[in-house]
């Protein structure tokens, strides 16, 4: 089997490429091989014989060969100058025609140029001009030509500068469609890796999040505790041990969700990574637990026998009465109690967590403090609404109201 078709495509392709690239090689190819036909259609003569066309019998004179020369010539700025190559070439194709009494087929030129402004610009103007470039050929033909003004040569007039304005057309609206369809991938294209991005950037915060809620509550309690153990080691050795045993509990807590919460960073197939569902309310009672140990005491209110709740919803909700809880235990005092209270209200979920201490507006200057910009994000993630502010008489209130259908559709 011989390499000729591959040869012969590879060869295609690179002309291709290089008459993309030098345009101007392109055009001149074009207006040689006009030129070509145009003195090939000058020595034919379609009435020479009864039997049909006859070729040789009659040549050109030197005028027409120079008028040939000239249209073909013009063709090579027809891209630069496309209404000038075909106002040039019309106008001596009608000089030919009235002044010859066998006029050479000059209208070559002019169809050629047709062609190149119907396929550059847009379709009213095509049809304008290629009306009144048909209406001139062919009147000009009929009128002064040599044979009668049916004659299939003045017919012919008429067709090609109809088909070149028609095709010049049509290839117009191709390469039109073409870049509409490039434009279009490349917008989805854009659209995509925007996309992507933003999913990235939306995972990293929804991690640092976590990442925060799960540091600040545990270390708060531990804080909390390696305070009390060594306020009462030397008087108090016991309640001293009871202390030190809650801060090792919170600390192997805090590992955990620590390890669980990085392990979401791990491939999907990744053996080690974990598969323990995310906290939520099923788990509150053990995080109130986990407040009481460290002297906090805290009043649950909910309903018994509710429907779970989607699961972005239920890891939101636990997040927000963990910070809540740890921001109490921070900043409200060491006297301070708090009240949660978990109620579902029509598609709604609302967490309210309220304290009777006496809690700073703003946190202290160089804190870094990210607990309730953390909070009212997870919330707005979900399309709820969340209040942070003082209580009138003293202490703060917390108040979140979720939907129990997500944003992504997620229901119960």
């Amino acid at each position: 089997m011989t390499p000729t078709g591959p040869a012969t495509g590879t060869l295609y392709v690179r002309l291709s490429d290089w008459f993309r690239a030098h345009p101007l090689a392109f055009d001149a190819t074009i207006a040689f091989g006009t030129l070509v036909c145009m003195i090939a259609g000058s020595f034919t003569n379609p009435h020479g014989s009864p039997e049909g066309p006859t070729f040789g019998d009659h040549a050109p004179d030197l005028w027409s060969v120079l008028i040939m020369i000239a249209g073909a010539a013009a063709l090579v700025l027809r891209r630069r100058r496309p209404f000038a190559v075909l106002c040039f070439t019309v106008t001596i194709c009608l000089f030919e025609l009235v002044n010859d009494n066998r006029p050479a087929p000059i209208a070559m030129s002019a169809v050629v140029a047709l062609y190149t402004v119907a396929s550059r610009t847009d379709r009213p103007t095509t049809w304008r001009v290629g009306l009144v470039t048909m209406a001139l050929l062919t009147a000009a033909a009929m009128i002064f030509g040599p044979t009668n003004w049916y004659a299939q040569e003045n017919l012919g007039v008429f067709a090609w500068t109809g088909m070149a304005a028609a095709a010049g057309d049509a290839v117009r609206s191709r390469r039109a469609f073409v870049d509409a369809i490039r434009e279009r991938a490349e917008r989805a294209e854009r659209t995509r890796e925007e996309e992507a991005g933003r999913r990235v950037a939306e995972e990293r915060l929804r991690i640092a999040r976590d990442l925060h809620d799960v540091v600040a509550h545990h270390i708060a309690l531990v804080n909390v505790q390696a305070g009390v153990a060594a306020h009462v080691m030397d008087k108090r050795p016991d309640q001293a041990k009871e202390a030190l045993a809650h801060v090792r509990e919170a600390s192997r807590s805090a590992l955990d969700e620590l390890r669980a919460t990085v392990g979401l960073l791990r491939q999907s197939g990744d053996p080690e990574a974990p598969t323990e569902p995310a906290p939520g309310l099923a788990v509150l009672d053990g995080l109130l637990d986990s407040f009481r140990k460290a002297g906090l005491p805290v009043a649950l209110a909910r309903a018994g026998g509710d429907p779970a709740l989607p699961s972005t919803v239920d890891l939101a909700a636990y997040r927000i009465v963990q910070e809540a809880l740890t921001n109490v235990r921070k900043h409200a005092g060491p006297d301070a109690e708090a009240e949660v209270s978990v109620v579902r209200v029509g598609r709604t979920v609302e967490i309210t967590v309220l304290d009777n201490g006496a809690p700073q507006a703003e946190a202290p200057a160089g804190s870094g403090g990210h607990g309730l910009l953390g909070m009212r994000e997870r919330v707005g993630a979900l399309g709820g609404t969340l209040t942070a502010a003082p209580r009138y008489g003293g202490g703060f209130r917390v108040q979140a109201i979720l939907p129990v259908t997500t944003r992504t559709g997620e229901d119960t």
